[in-house]
C-alpha cells in the first residue's frame, strides 16, 4: 500500500500539532508553584493564606544600621504612612506618594514595601529603574482588572489593585518619574545547589531558622535575605538577597533564554542582548526570580493580560512551571550593567 507523500506530511504535521497541544494542555493544567507566591504549599492543600505571626513588640528601642547616621523605633520603620528611610543620600527627593501615600485613601507609602530605593523583596518587585510608560501601564492594568495573581492567597497583589483604584494619575506619574530616574543595580545573588538552609515563611518572605539545618531544595526556588533581622524587622535597603536554585538550572535557562529550540522565543528579542530593557520594554537581568516566576506563570493562565501581556503569550504558552524556574534562575545571575545608561520617557 502506497502512501502519497502529501498525506505523509499531512500525517507529520498534526503529529506535531497533537504533540505541541499536549505540551500546552500540560504546562495550562499544572498549579501555581507555591514557593514562588510564598507558600509552603499548593492551594489545593492549603486554601487560605496561613496566619502571619504576631511582628515584634516595639519597645521604643532606637534602632541603627551600619552606614546610617540615622534612628528609628519599629513603630517608625514600619509606619505605612512615612516608614523609616534609613539612607536618604542613595536617591532623589521622594513625591509625597512614594514618601507617605495618602492615608485618607488607604494608599500605602511606595516606599514601604518597595524601599525607598526600589529595589523591593521577593514577595513584592523591584521598580527601581522599570522605564516611566511601563509603570504606568503596569499601574492601569491593575486597576482595570488586568493584572492578579494566579495564587489567590496571595495579599498583596489585592492591596496594589485598591493602591491603584486609588491614585490619582498625577500620583501615578509622580511615582513613575521617580522609580524610572534610578537604575537598578545588583541585588540579588544566584547559587546553585541541591540542599538548602532551613527556612520559614512569614509575609510571603522565605527567611532562613537559626542554625545551620538543610534540607533538599527539590523543584524549588528558595530566595532569601542575607541578613534575616536586618530584612524583615528593619527594612534595611541595603542589605540583598541569596536565590538558591536547583543544580543545572543555569545551564537550562540559558538554553530556553534563547529560544530553547524553538519551545519559546528568545528573550533577547525584547528585553535587550544583555537582558537589562530595551525602550518600553522593561529590564528583567539580574531581578528576583520569584517574581519572574510569577509573572510568567500568570501570564500563561491569563490572570496578567493587557498591552504588553499580548506579546509575551507565544513565550510563555508551552513552558512547564521547571521551565520557568529554569529561566528565572539564569536570568536572575545575570550580571547588572553598572554604567548602562538608563532609557526612560520622559516625565510628564
Amino acid at each position: 500500500m502506497k502512501i502519497s507523500r502529501g498525506a505523509m506530511n499531512l500525517g507529520l504535521a498534526l503529529g506535531l500539532a497533537c504533540v505541541v497541544t499536549i505540551g500546552v494542555l500540560i504546562a495550562a493544567t499544572e498549579p501555581p508553584p507555591p514557593w514562588a507566591y510564598g507558600f509552603a504549599t499548593p492551594p489545593s492543600e492549603q486554601p487560605s493564606a496561613p496566619p502571619a505571626a504576631a511582628p515584634v513588640k516595639d519597645d521604643g528601642t532606637q534602632r541603627h544600621l551600619p552606614g546610617s547616621t540615622l534612628s528609628f523605633t519599629l513603630t517608625q520603620i514600619r509606619d505605612n504612612a512615612g516608614p523609616a528611610d534609613w539612607y536618604p543620600g542613595d536617591h532623589p527627593p521622594m513625591p509625597p506618594i512614594v514618601a507617605h501615600g495618602r492615608k485618607e485613601a488607604m494608599v500605602f507609602a511606595c516606599s514601604l514595601c518597595h524601599y525607598p530605593n526600589g529595589k523591593g523583596r521577593p514577595e513584592n518587585a523591584g521598580v527601581a529603574g522599570l522605564p516611566y510608560s511601563y509603570f504606568i501601564q503596569t499601574m492601569e492594568d491593575f486597576k482595570n482588572g488586568a493584572r492578579k495573581s494566579a495564587d489567590t492567597r496571595k495579599a498583596n497583589t489585592n492591596l496594589m489593585i485598591n493602591f491603584a483604584k486609588a491614585m490619582t494619575d498625577d500620583e501615578i506619574k509622580a511615582a513613575a518619574g521617580y522609580f524610572s530616574s534610578m537604575k537598578w543595580t545588583t541585588w540579588i545573588h544566584v547559587v546553585e545547589t541541591n540542599t538548602v538552609p532551613k527556612t520559614r515563611i512569614q509575609g510571603g518572605m522565605f527567611l532562613r531558622l537559626e542554625g545551620n539545618d538543610k534540607e533538599p531544595i527539590g523543584k524549588r526556588i528558595i530566595e532569601a535575605p542575607d541578613n534575616t533581622e536586618g530584612t524583615e524587622l528593619l527594612r534595611d535597603s541595603h542589605s540583598g538577597f541569596t536565590a538558591y536554585v536547583p543544580m543545572g538550572s543555569l545551564k537550562k535557562g540559558e538554553a530556553l533564554v534563547s529560544g530553547g529550540g524553538g519551545k519559546t522565543i528568545a528573550c533577547a528579542n525584547c528585553h535587550g542582548a544583555d537582558l537589562q530593557g530595551l525602550g518600553p520594554v522593561p529590564g528583567i537581568g539580574g531581578r528576583s526570580p520569584s517574581y519572574l516566576v510569577r509573572q510568567l506563570y500568570d501570564m500563561q493562565q491569563g490572570d496578567r493580560h493587557g498591552i504588553w501581556t499580548e506579546l509575551m503569550k507565544p513565550v510563555v504558552a508551552k513552558l512547564t512551571t521547571d521551565d520557568m524556574l529554569a529561566i528565572a534562575a539564569y536570568v536572575s545571575s545575570r550580571p547588572v550593567s553598572a554604567d548602562k545608561k538608563e532609557i526612560t520617557t520622559a516625565r510628564r
